[in-house]
């Protein structure tokens, strides 16, 4: 009995806008079947290794394609996994999930301008669905490996499809196309139904597939004599007979040479599923070892959508002597690279090897290892090489990168050697530490930096005045991950890493900051009672209050005790929803600034008076405005300002 379904809106609309698509290249529905059915034949593999009854079904996997130029049908048909009714409902489902909206947004947007499309389609998942761009009725047949019954899916993607059951002799999954109508007005148009066309996309595009993809050829052949001649009264024959279009060589354990660039780039829109082509790959083999591996590793050009995404899948295929064992092992590669696509063929590993046994096996961490201190080589080669190209890698995945110098700090120093950041120095270069580090003055013992929402916002701190008047350079850092790292990356080429907004500042010589502190001294004695007057009128927003030479046209700033939380993550950590104490801080006033020789001047001639506590809570103000916080009372702060400016008026 049949069963229609109503797709959801969303995936009707994206349908809707598949089937009028504007790709340039509608062949890649092709592509993406074949990685569907590959993908499902591997997973039977992967099953049969711990479920007995699957192992006499992997004899002879292969992907079959049929073209029907008569009936226009072309079929895709696997002896994979297959799927139950439940799972053919389940992945229909997936096209209305998370990404797909921003799918159809960009698609419609190229369709609206009449240009043609990015090939979006495998980065959000929508990979079966690109069928309807040559297709006017799709059929999928599907029975599920151990089980009896299979089901058909139809649909003409107008908005509802059907469920039925279905006859099918053994597992695995066949997809067949109506296909449209060819567009002989179309100079670009394709007849897949012709053996060379599909020839010509399957070698382009699925040429590395492990799997035998077979199409049954018709040849004609004549009867000939040694000579190669045919023989008298010989007649032509028609013969038909299966033939293997795709190469099956494992692209990562071919020769580098004998590789062409076009096929690296297939081979890594394949597994990772990405439009863009990679930045670059590496290709390495561990020899002579107890631990021999190869492995084919992928750099992106821009980073997906499964970035930032918590529970996004991750990782780098294993296979073990050919045989694929899983997808997206997270376990090959540590998450701070997760951005990193590839293979990794081991000859040593078990065959069974589960997930549950991955975390602890040692061979695994050995080839964690080679592969992490592999790639951050090649970062290290790309940033001395072409520094151009890799800033703009880095703007894209260095606040990922940056999470190892937290979660692994043991490896920090090969990670400093790839970490880039603005500083004080230039308004647009980037720079690495040791480049920081040979530009510091001779007396200069430490790399100061400072964080903040934006760089504009940076600059123009407080905190930074005495390091421009000493000309000494500071970093700059903008991503929320830097409030982080510094915690436990404390220290670059035997130089700490210092905050130029925490704890007592001493820039200079030693002569220089002894003489500075003497001054401070002293004034403090002079000002003791002002000071402790402004203490008490701010005891609820304020640890304490002192004199600074961290300041030279700035009245006032806050300043955090080392170890202590940043603003900045204060506020990160509140945009989050988490519960924050306030953290109180030390207010430091510049003994240099007329504002507060004026209220000194005021408070020797009346202690009590009243404009003092106002001045107090307006340099409070200031110094949470500086640094861009939130006031306390912002219309009470309005209201003072208001009353101040009148009154010089």
């Amino acid at each position: 009995m049949a069963t229609t379904y109503e797709f959801k809106t969303e995936a009707r609309q994206l349908l809707d806008l598949m089937i009028h698509s504007v790709y340039s290249h509608k062949e890649i529905f092709l592509r993406e079947l074949i990685s569907n059915a590959s993908d499902a034949i591997d997973k039977l593999r992967f099953n049969s290794l711990t479920n007995e009854k699957l192992r006499g079904m992997t004899d002879d996997l292969h992907i079959r394609i049929t073209a029907d130029s008569k009936n226009r049908t072309l079929t895709i048909a696997d002896n994979g996994i297959g799927m139950s009714h439940d799972e053919i409902i389940d992945y229909i489902g997936t096209i209305a999930k998370s990404g797909t909206g921003e799918f159809a947004a960009l698609l419609k947007k190229a369709s609206e301008k009449k240009e043609a499309a990015p090939e979006l389609i495998g980065q959000f998942g929508v990979g079966f669905y690109s069928s309807f761009m040559v297709a006017d009725k799709v059929e999928l047949v599907s029975r599920k490996a151990d089980e009896e019954k299979a089901w058909k899916w139809i649909s003409s993607g107008e908005g509802s499809y059907v469920m039925e059951e279905a006859d099918r002799e053994m597992q695995g999954t066949s997809v067949i196309l109506h296909l449209k109508p060819e567009d002989s007005e179309n100079e670009d148009s394709q007849d897949f139904t012709q053996e060379w066309v599909l020839r010509q996309v399957i070698k382009k595009y699925s040429d590395f597939v492990g799997y035998p993809i077979k199409m049954q050829v018709e040849r004609t052949q004549i009867e000939r004599d040694e000579t190669g001649k045919p023989k008298e009264g010989a007649k032509e024959e028609t013969i038909v007979e299966d033939e293997v279009l795709n190469s099956m060589k494992a692209i990562w354990l071919r020769p580098e040479k004998e590789v062409s660039e076009d096929e690296y780039r297939e081979f890594y829109k394949h597994i990772s599923h990405d439009w863009n082509s990679p930045l670059k790959w590496i290709n390495f083999k561990a020899e002579g070892t107890s631990n021999e591996f190869n492995s084919l590793l992928f750099i992106p050009e821009k980073p997906g959508l499964e970035l930032f995404m918590p529970n996004s899948k991750r990782g780098i295929n294993l296979y073990v002597k050919r045989v694929f064992i899983m997808s997206d092992c997270e376990e090959l590669i540590p998450d701070y690279l997760r951005f990193v696509k590839g293979v990794v063929d081991s000859e040593n590993l078990s065959l069974n090897i589960s997930r549950e046994i991955l975390q602890h096996d040692r061979l695994i961490q050995t080839i964690r290892k080679s592969i992490t201190r592999k790639v951050l080589d090649t970062l290290k080669k790309m940033l001395n090489e072409d520094r151009e190209k890799y800033i703009d890698f880095w703007k894209h995945f260095g606040s990922v990168i940056k999470e190892g110098l937290f979660k692994e700090p043991a490896n920090s120093e090969k990670l400093f050697e790839c970490c880039l950041f603005q500083s004080t120095a230039s308004s647009s270069d980037w720079y690495t530490l040791g480049e920081y580090v040979e530009r510091m003055k001779p007396e200069q013992d430490k790399i100061y930096y400072l964080t903040g929402e934006a760089r504009e916002a940076i600059e123009n701190s407080p905190h930074l005045e005495a390091f421009r008047d000493k000309g000494y350079e500071v970093l700059l850092m903008t991503d929320p991950v830097d409030e982080v790292w510094v915690q436990y990356s404390s220290e670059c080429k035997q130089k700490k890493i210092k905050s130029a907004a925490r704890g007592n500042l001493e820039l200079g010589s030693e002569e220089e900051r002894k003489k500075t502190g003497e001054t401070l001294k002293q004034k403090e004695q002079e000002w003791k009672s002002l000071l402790e007057l402004i203490q008490n009128k701010l005891d609820k927003h304020i640890k304490a209050v002192k004199l600074s030479g961290r300041m030279s046209s700035s009245a006032v700033c806050l300043v955090s005790e080392e170890g202590e939380m940043t603003p900045h993550l204060e506020s990160l950590l509140r945009a989050s929803g988490k519960d924050v104490p306030q953290v109180k801080r030390t207010l430091e006033l510049n003994p240099g600034h007329p504002l507060l020789g004026k209220m000194h001047e005021i408070f020797i001639r009346d202690q009590n008076n009243p404009k003092i506590s106002e001045y107090a809570e307006l340099l409070y103000g200031q110094a949470l405005l500086a640094e861009g916080g939130q006031l306390p009372d912002p219309s009470g702060f309005n209201r003072k300002v208001a009353d101040l400016m009148a009154n010089a008026l």
